[in-house]
């Protein structure tokens, strides 16, 4: 598959920062970045204005029945000049070969992603970081799931483009949507992605990427609650041996993904509150996320509130 092929990416965010710059010095002449806000911004104005015509800024307007992620990769799909897609983040680095090696992933396999490694930033977030872990990195290597942080593909790999963005417009999750229309393979790469900031923020967090599975992997739901429940009951009742093995299960997985934190040491705390969390995210009736409040009834049923 060709590696030359011209590229859009794709970077909602809400202001101008370092990601903006990192990934505009690495546009090939042919290449676009798009940077999408849900309104126009003076300062984003002037320092697209600074770059060559290649760095576009798009206003995607405010969501209605979607997420403000959704909203803007939707917005940013038809604005794109390109076939070969990129989407990405602006809450992590994104070093010098950055977009170089997405192209020869591409040109490898096809459509691919990288893998997110969340790092907490106030205890709570710190202390879930095994179920970040399992859940977020070593889940989305292993089931080969799009991580909108770094995953591209073309529109040719999509199964109906125009389905695809009318269903965007309707949900949350961009990449839990994506990974139901194009085959997406993982690779061994991470990058750290700052997450939390305070306890409530954290289980906002907490709440969305339940309802995300909820939604769009019900089954693995099921079996991520039934498999829970065996490991705390197994806490419980033999708790030196589950803390010993569970605690070295954790560090493997740290190990295998170059995870140098010393979280994996909560691995135990954390398998006795999974299902306790896990009914919590499930009985809740809303989340925040990005300064906006969401009721996820259905797949294909969303409300945005103010906060």
């Amino acid at each position: 598959m060709e590696a030359t092929a011209p590229t859009s990416v794709l970077l909602p965010t809400t202001g101008w920062g370092d990601t903006c710059e990192e990934i505009a010095e690495q546009l090939r002449p042919a290449d676009e970045l798009l940077v999408i806000c849900d309104r126009e911004l003076e300062s984003v104005v002037d320092r697209v204005a600074a770059h060559p015509a290649n760095v576009r800024l798009v206003v995607a307007g405010e969501p209605e029945g979607c997420s403000g992620k959704a909203n803007a990769i939707a917005v940013g799909m038809e604005a794109a000049e390109h076939d070969r897609i990129v989407w990405t983040d602006d809450d992590f680095h994104h070093p010098p070969d950055w977009l170089e090696t997405l192209r020869a992933d591409y040109a490898r396999q096809g459509p691919t992603t990288e893998l997110p490694v969340f790092v907490g930033q106030d205890p709570l977030a710190r202390l879930f970081e095994p179920t970040y872990a399992i859940s977020g990195t070593l889940a989305v290597y292993f089931a080969d799931i799009p991580w909108g942080g770094a995953v591209v593909f073309d529109r040719s790999d999509l199964a109906d483009e125009a389905a695809f963005l009318e269903e965007l417009r309707r949900t949350i999750s961009d990449d839990g949507l994506l990974m139901e229309y194009a085959d997406v393979t993982a690779v061994k790469r991470t990058r750290n992605v700052e997450i939390g900031g305070s306890t409530r923020e954290t289980l906002e967090n907490q709440v969305r990427f339940t309802q995300i599975v909820r939604h769009h992997d019900p089954t693995g739901l099921a079996a991520q609650a039934a498999v829970g429940a065996a490991l705390a009951a197994g806490c419980l009742l033999f708790p030196l041996p589950a803390f010993a093995l569970v605690t070295a299960a954790m560090a493997t997985v740290y190990a295998a993904f170059g995870i140098r934190r010393w979280t994996f040491l909560a691995a135990y705390p954390v398998a006795l509150a999974a299902i306790p969390l896990l009914s919590y995210a499930l009985a809740r009736r809303s989340f925040v996320w990005g300064g906006r409040r969401y009721r996820w009834r259905e797949k294909f049923d969303v409300t945005v509130e103010n906060p």
